[in-house]
């Protein structure tokens, strides 16, 4: 499993966002995410994949955009 099929799961099981559902392209409030939920994913994300996510990264709201920011602090971290 990719890292952008563990967040759809992440959203589905956490904000009970269906998969099917999901687009890597939408913006991650377009799903109901307001700023708190949002901070909750973060956490969520950081514990899931065991990475400190950038506060110069905080502003990534695609499912995308994070899932490349998580493979790069992954591939950064295993370096």
């Amino acid at each position: 499993m990719n890292t952008l099929d563990e967040l759809k799961l992440l959203l589905h099981e956490r904000f009970d966002v269906e998969v099917a559902t999901l687009d890597p392209d939408t913006p991650l409030s377009e799903y109901g995410l307001d700023s708190l939920s949002l901070a909750e994913l973060m956490f969520t994300v950081e514990e899931h994949f065991h990475v400190d996510f950038p506060s110069t990264q905080q502003d990534v709201d695609t499912l995308k955009g994070l899932a490349e920011v998580i493979d790069g602090l992954r591939l950064a971290k295993a370096a």
